[in-house]
């Protein structure tokens, strides 16, 4: 059986291969399998740390054989009576104040409830109390929940304390999935707001019983096409990562289901062949137009966004047309030419109309915070076309998908004395 250490050095080798490939193409299906390749590679090392400090403490306990007895009952030397340890008080398990925050580079790489203690430092909250807010579902990452308190954190991630915990979404049952298309190779899914589309790599190696318990649609889909194919979903090839869509946003998504499926798929992406087109909802009377900016991981504020710097970032473009005219706001429909993290949302709020509903891109380029009066309850995108070649025969496939109900309420709202325009 392979060791920890065999594993680090496997890792380590691929790690250094993926990082070449990253730097010279930096696509979205290559990020994915590099940050998880990164999280994995943590994960051993502090798999490895503990193992070691774990030997440390047996030798240690081996030799301290000296035995004593407290009220009848007997405790190996160097260890308490823990029966007495106290449960997390009701005043630690309620939410302690704090204000949604950006990661910063010196709190790269420690864990959640590491930087969690150390921001609410004014309230000195116990480490009982910061595992507590976790696992209670009051923590989310980038508007995903976190239940992990070991979870590493990465510069730009902004962390948000709820007042009340985050229920698991009705949709995230296999009952409420559908599938558009399934063969060897892929799957294509219709994938609801509110289900996070893959699992964080620091995640990975979580029981089945955890994962239960913040499920993803990667999960679902599995067991979607379980329940479909009559077989137990641990039977089934793994679903393999080709692209996502953030959290709050609905849509058709696809999963590789061969390493075939995931090749072929993956080059399409790098290629920019894949048709991706977006509808969502701005506020205002936008223009149809053609965004092309250089994008980085952080333009200054510790999120996402355009430089004007030479020899950073990489390229953007959004061709984004009018759909509908509404009440003082815009019907919009996006294509995406590239595949950059949180792309469209970035290009609209720069272009000073932030999507409806979006929590963390609303504000202009100056700082100035453009306030959201749509009462959108999550981000108002939706992923309504999407087509490639088929891995294997290379047939064209192609899907659409209508806006859900809560963004068609959204429209509907919208509509009263709107001026209808054709798209452009």
């Amino acid at each position: 059986m392979p060791t920890n250490t065999d594993s680090i050095r496997e890792l380590q080798i691929e790690f250094a291969e993926l990082r070449k490939d990253v730097q010279s193409h930096d696509t979205e299906f290559e990020r994915l399998q590099f940050d998880q390749l990164r999280e994995r590679l943590a994960v051993l090392e502090d798999r490895a740390n503990e193992l070691k400090k774990s030997q440390r403490r047996s030798r240690k306990a081996t030799l301290a054989v000296r035995v004593h007895f407290r009220g009848g009952r007997r405790h190996p030397a160097g260890h308490c009576d823990r029966s007495n340890r106290s449960a997390p008080t009701r005043e630690e398990m309620n939410p302690i104040p704090l204000a949604p925050f950006a990661v910063i580079a010196p709190e790269v790489g420690h864990t959640l409830a590491k930087v969690l203690r150390s921001r609410m430092h004014e309230s000195q909250p116990s480490w009982n109390a910061i595992r507590a807010l976790i696992e209670n579902r009051l923590v989310q990452i980038d508007d995903i929940l976190c239940t992990d308190s070991a979870r590493r954190l990465k510069e730009g991630e902004v962390v948000a304390l709820l007042t009340k915990p985050v229920h698991r979404p009705k949709t995230s049952t296999p009952d409420g999935l559908v599938i558009r298309h399934l063969d060897d190779h892929v799957v294509v899914v219709e994938k609801p707001a509110g289900l996070s589309s893959v699992r964080h790599p620091a995640e990975l190696e979580w029981s089945e019983s955890r994962r239960e318990l913040v499920p993803t649609l990667q999960d679902v889909a599995q067991a979607a096409i379980a329940r479909q194919l009559n077989r137990k979903p641990g039977s089934l090839p793994p679903l393999r990562i080709v692209h996502r869509l953030d959290k709050e946003t609905s849509g058709l998504l696809a999963f590789a289901r061969s390493p075939l499926g995931e090749r072929v798929l993956g080059m399409q992406f790098r290629k920019h062949t894949v048709v991706r087109r977006y509808l969502t909802i701005v506020p205002g009377n936008f223009i149809a137009r053609t965004i092309t900016s250089t994008l980085v991981r952080d333009r200054g504020d510790g999120r996402r966004g355009s430089t004007t710097f030479a020899n950073t970032g990489k390229k953007a473009t959004t061709h984004v047309t009018v759909e509908e005219k509404l009440n003082g706001y815009t019907l919009l429909s996006c294509r995406l030419e590239t595949g950059r993290t949180h792309q469209i949302r970035i290009h609209l709020s720069e272009a000073g109309s932030p999507i409806c509903g979006d929590k963390v891109y609303h504000r202009k380029p100056n700082g100035q915070e453009v306030p959201d009066q749509s009462g959108a309850k999550r981000l108002a995108l939706h992923a309504t076309e999407f087509g490639f070649e088929h891995p294997t025969t290379g047939a064209p496939m192609h899907w659409t998908m209508p806006l859900p109900t809560d963004m068609l309420k959204l429209v509907e709202q919208f509509r009263c004395a709107a001026i209808r325009v054709e798209p452009s």
